[in-house]
C-alpha cells in the first residue's frame, strides 16, 4: 500500500481520489489538510502549488511528484527538500492535451483566424488566401515529449516541421532538427508558425526578446504553451503593431491570471486562451503516478525525474 499526500487548492479532491482507486485501490489517498503526521509511514506527495514550506514538514515523503508539467511552482519554496526527487508529470492525457491544443493553434494561424477574428469584430467581410500546409515552416521550440507529440499530430497534415532543442534528439521523418544556442537563429530564420514548449529556466527567461523575434520571417505567427517566461512581452507587441509579426496565441504569462485591465486583452492579432493547453487528467495522471511509485519501490528509476541542475 501507497500513501499519496495530495495538495490542489479550490478544487474537490473527490474526483482525483476516485481516480487512484480505480487505478489501485489499495493507494491510501489524503487530500491536504488530512494529510496525518509524519509517524504515518512513508509516503509521495502529489501537489500543485503547495503552501511553501508544508512539504519541508513531512520528512517521510520519498518523492515529490508535480501535477502538472513544469516544477516553478515548486522551485519557488524556499524551503523544498533538496534531498527528495522531484518527477515531472508525463502522462499520457497531458501529451495528448498538448497535441490537440498546437495543431488547433497551427491551424488558426495558418488559416489566418486572428486576422478573420478582427474583421469580425469590426464587421467586415475579408477574405484571406492560405497556403497549403506543405509550404507552411512550423518550428518547435522545445523537443521533449510534448514537442514530440505535437509534431506527430502535425505530421498527417504536411506541414514543414523542424525542431530546436538544447541537447541532440534521435534523427526522424519528417522532422528537421537544430541543436544548441548556435542554431537558434538559423531556426527561427526558417519558421513561419512557432512553437514554444520549452520549460522555465534561466537560460529560456526572455529568450524570445525583439531580436530573436525579429529573426523570424516576415509575416510569422507565434504560439507559446509552455511558459510565460519565455516571451518578452513588450517585444511581441511591437513587432505586431508594427505589422512585422502577422499574430499570435499565448496561453501563458508572467502573471497568472492575466489582469482584467493587462492590454494584452484588446492587443489585435493576439489570441489568448487561459492557461489550458494541457490540463492534467485524473484518470492519466493517477496511473502514471502509480506506476513511478512501482519503480522507486523496485529500485528502478522514475520516468521524468528532475535534473536540478538543467531545470526540467
Amino acid at each position: 500500500m501507497s500513501r499519496i499526500l495530495f495538495y490542489l487548492d479550490g478544487y474537490s479532491h473527490d474526483v482525483w481520489r476516485e481516480a487512484f482507486r480505480a487505478v489501485d485501490p489499495s493507494v491510501e489517498f489524503r487530500g491536504f489538510p488530512d494529510w496525518g503526521s509524519p509517524d504515518d509511514g512513508p509516503a509521495y506527495a502529489f501537489v500543485w502549488e503547495a503552501e511553501p514550506g508544508l512539504l519541508k514538514r513531512f520528512p517521510n515523503i520519498k518523492a515529490i511528484f508535480s501535477l502538472g508539467a513544469g516544477v516553478d511552482h515548486l522551485m519557488r519554496d524556499p524551503d523544498l527538500p533538496k534531498d527528495v526527487p522531484i518527477i515531472r508529470m508525463g502522462d499520457d492525457g497531458l501529451k495528448e492535451g498538448m497535441a490537440e491544443y498546437v495543431l488547433m493553434s497551427v491551424l488558426m494561424h495558418h488559416r489566418q483566424m486572428p486576422l478573420l477574428a478582427t474583421a469580425q469584430s469590426k464587421a467586415r467581410w475579408q477574405r484571406v488566401f492560405s497556403r497549403p500546409a506543405r509550404h507552411v515552416r512550423v518550428g518547435i521550440l522545445g523537443y521533449g515529449a510534448l514537442g514530440k507529440c505535437a509534431a506527430e499530430a502535425l505530421k498527417p497534415l504536411g506541414y514543414n516541421i523542424a525542431a530546436w532543442s538544447r541537447s541532440p534528439k534521435p534523427a526522424e521523418d519528417g522532422v528537421q532538427h537544430f541543436t544548441g544556442e548556435d542554431a537558434l537563429n538559423d531556426f527561427l530564420a526558417r519558421t513561419d508558425i512557432l512553437v514554444g514548449l520549452l520549460p522555465s529556466t534561466k537560460e529560456t527567461e526572455g529568450l524570445l526578446n525583439f531580436d530573436r523575434l525579429s529573426r523570424l520571417p516576415e509575416g510569422a505567427s507565434v504560439i507559446n504553451a509552455g511558459r510565460g517566461t519565455l516571451i518578452v512581452l513588450e517585444d511581441l507587441i511591437a513587432l505586431l503593431n508594427s505589422g512585422y509579426l502577422k499574430g499570435a496565441t499565448l496561453d501563458v504569462f508572467p502573471e497568472e491570471p492575466l489582469p482584467a485591465d493587462s492590454p494584452l486583452w484588446h492587443q489585435e492579432g493576439l489570441l489568448i486562451t487561459p492557461h489550458c493547453a494541457a490540463i492534467t487528467r485524473p484518470d492519466t495522471a493517477a496511473e502514471y503516478v502509480v506506476r513511478n511509485i512501482g519503480r522507486i519501490e523496485a529500485g528502478e528509476v522514475p520516468e521524468n525525474i528532475l535534473d536540478l541542475g538543467r531545470g526540467y
